[in-house]
């Protein structure tokens, strides 16, 4: 073999080695990305359940109930209401 010859194997198995290497890079980014998209639905599906987990403890009805059980609140008579415009105008 010439000098010329062996110099041009050696650049094509170095640049054989760089793809190989390359595609290697490519398939971990790839696994990588997938495993983050499978995170963020996870994470998709959580923030629904704490949305609907935020909407039901926040609902009038169960927040009346925990008044009139924990506190012992009571709704006031309807003479015993006063109304009080907020622009200060009667």
């Amino acid at each position: 073999m010439s000098r010329m010859q062996i110099v041009l194997l050696l650049l094509v198995m170095g640049c054989a080695l760089g793809v190989v290497n390359a595609q290697h890079h490519a398939r971990q980014l790839f696994v990588a990305l997938q495993q983050a998209q499978a995170q963020q639905r996870q994470l998709d599906v959580e923030w629904g359940q704490l949305q609907l987990e935020q909407s039901t403890w926040a609902m009038h009805g169960r927040i009346e109930k925990l008044a009139v059980e924990r506190l012992h609140m009571q709704v006031p008579a309807a003479d015993r209401v006063q109304v009080v415009n907020a622009g200060g105008s009667q």
